[in-house]
């Protein structure tokens, strides 16, 4: 029994992961693929740092072979032998890859270069010439000498040379390879993220759509019992009774969002300035007295095409990131203004705590929040209504720390495929 308790007790103490996935688990996530990239060039490094060791002992070991050569044609032109080929033959038989040229007294021999039999001298020679530049640029030329009937050493001429085909290949392998290896990798990438972004979308759907399920029953049983409310003649606070039907509306516009989720909506031509404000009369009442929200605009009417419930809610997110931003007191501005090219912009602006320079290209990720508690998913789910739904476009215009952030909406007041658009 003893065994048994301490057994339990040692089990209790050990860190558990959380069962269920938290804006911590994303950027765990993020954190593993910066791994995965470490990694890989790592692996790249050493492919080349390795294939170069390959080359340098290979180059080496051409530099000796051409060096023999060099030799032999000394030896050759010292003992006065006429076979030179003989000779030159056997001692590079083995090896005869290694593109070689040696100029004795303007004289051009070369061995392993491509020309034609029909070219004629002069172009031979222009050829062998250009080759022989090209190969200064890859090594130093090897002398030829002799010796005088004095007895002294004299220069005869240079043998040139430049890397085999297999020495070139060697070079070239470790990058093709990379290459490849990346491509391949990069199209895994586009797959795997192809295969989770429509996973993600399967789990934003069902999510949204049993949501709004589970909130059709509370939702008729509410609207019953306001009705028994009303007609309840004891009941004298009718106060009450419309504040629950504000709230009764608001959840049945909250679950027609949930059911527009994965369905393609109907967009039609509506005023964002109204729609704007009957997002920002709600808010209103329900934060801080402390905290304004103005909207501004030149014209009452301003029309664009839009999913009402859905708008309404990325305007509603955006409220309320713009308060968990300014904290006590602040202010909170809309500007809704028409833009050139079939363009309706709206800037929201707060006088908040602003967002770092290093993370505004990660405020619209899935998981991504500088709240110790949240799913940092109120932004996310605002660029996939604008952009995808929407066909718009929503962005960080501006942000300072300590001095606020103003987010762009831009919608269309014409569909893509209109005349005009």
């Amino acid at each position: 029994m003893h065994y048994v308790r301490y057994f339990c007790l040692f089990f209790n103490t050990m860190p558990r992961l959380p069962a269920i996935p938290t804006a911590e688990f994303y950027q765990i996530n993020t954190r593993f693929k910066w791994v995965v990239v470490i990694i890989s060039t790592a692996i790249s490094i050493g492919s080349i740092y390795y294939t170069k060791i390959l080359v340098d002992q290979l180059k080496e070991r051409e530099r000796q072979q051409v060096e023999l050569f060099a030799r032999a044609l000394e030896y050759t032109l010292n003992n006065e032998s006429g076979d030179l080929l003989f000779v030159t033959d056997e001692i590079i038989f083995k090896n005869n890859s290694i593109p070689t040229i040696w100029i004795t007294e303007n004289d051009y021999q070369y061995r392993n270069l491509k020309l034609k039999e029909n070219w004629s001298a002069s172009r031979k020679k222009e050829f062998l010439q250009k080759e022989v530049e090209e190969m200064k640029g890859f090594y130093e030329p090897i002398p030829i000498t002799y010796r005088n009937e004095e007895g002294e050493l004299e220069n005869l001429g240079y043998v040139y040379y430049k890397n085999s085909f297999l020495l070139t290949q060697l070079i070239s392998y470790p990058y093709i390879q990379l290459s490849v290896i990346a491509i391949f990798i990069f199209i895994s990438f586009l797959a795997f993220n192809y295969s989770k972004a429509a996973e993600q979308n399967r789990v934003w759907v069902g999510l949204a759509k049993e949501t709004a399920h589970q909130l059709g029953t509370p939702l008729s049983s509410l609207m019953a019992w306001v009705e028994v409310l009303r007609g309840d003649e004891q009941f004298t606070n009718k106060e009450m009774i419309n504040e629950l039907e504000k709230d009764i509306k608001k959840l049945t516009i909250v679950t027609e969002r949930f059911s527009s989720i994965g369905s393609v909506p109907h967009l039609k031509p509506e005023n964002v300035i109204e729609l704007v404000n009957n997002a920002v009369s709600y808010l209103r009442p329900r934060i801080s007295s402390k905290i304004r929200i103005e909207v501004f605009s030149l014209s009452d009417s301003i029309t664009a095409l839009v999913h009402a419930p859905l708008f309404e809610w990325v305007i509603e997110n955006l409220c309320k990131n713009a308060v968990d931003a300014i904290g006590t007191s602040g202010v909170i501005s809309i500007k809704i203004m028409r833009g050139n090219g079939n363009k309706v912009f709206i800037d929201v602006s707060d006088t908040g705590k602003g967002i770092p320079r290093s993370k505004v290209s990660m405020v619209f990720r899935p998981g991504f929040t500088t709240k110790k508690r949240g799913w940092g998913l109120g932004l996310a789910l605002a660029k996939r209504i604008i952009e995808i739904y929407h066909s718009g476009k929503i962005t960080v215009k501006s942000t300072e720390e300590n001095n606020g952030t103003t987010f762009r909406i831009a919608l269309n007041t014409l569909l893509p495929d209109q005349p005009g658009s």
